[in-house]
């Protein structure tokens, strides 16, 4: 049986969706492609923007076990980031949200939450050399950083207001980012 180009074309193809949907390597590309695709978020125009009502979440810190509360950082520019070690666009914007904390640490409250197990979290921050602050809930997200899907993340001003609001990855370490960062913790 011969097969003529078409039917070989399709054979590659059925053979790159079959790696890309069920071997390590398929996660590696896929990483790659968010990478690829990852753009610096938008600001939300400040008509739209969306102030937080609710303020008591639970969270603990995966290093030390220290519970913190939600309430804790009113007043400071915050960066939620709700992930998982098993989402490739999570994993593919992490790079962008590390060197961003390594800039903007002490100035900002950075909070990574995912719900994995602490293992898995363990051996995620280790093997890629994350230095970031990763949280478990330990109560219900507020509904105003409630999202259905990962990664989602959410840069809050001194007052409350949700100044970018962005699931899927992205280019967090982009210049915008960082100019809107700046802008925020100039603010009273």
């Amino acid at each position: 049986m011969k097969l003529n180009k078409s039917q070989i074309s399709n054979l590659f193809f059925l053979v790159f969706i079959v790696v890309i949907l069920f071997t390590p390597l398929g996660t590696t590309v896929k990483v790659w492609v968010n990478r690829i695709i990852a753009f610096s978020p938008s600001v939300v125009d400040v008509d739209d923007r969306i102030v937080l009502t609710e303020y008591d979440w639970k969270l603990q810190k995966a290093d030390t076990g220290t519970l913190l509360n939600f309430e804790n950082t009113k007043g400071n520019v915050v960066l939620v980031n709700l992930w998982a070690t098993w989402c490739p666009p999570c994993i593919a914007e992490m790079p962008s949200m590390q060197a961003l904390y390594e800039d903007y640490g002490d100035k900002v409250s950075f909070l990574f939450v995912t719900n994995d197990k602490e293992a898995s979290v363990a051996k995620f921050m280790t093997e890629n050399g994350y230095s970031f602050p990763v949280y478990f809930e330990r109560s219900q997200t507020p509904v105003e950083l409630y999202s259905r899907s990962i990664p989602a993340t959410y840069l809050i001003d001194k007052k409350g207001n949700i100044v970018i609001e962005k699931t899927g990855a992205a280019d967090w370490n982009s210049d915008a980012v960082r100019k809107q960062l700046d802008l925020l913790l100039l603010q009273k």
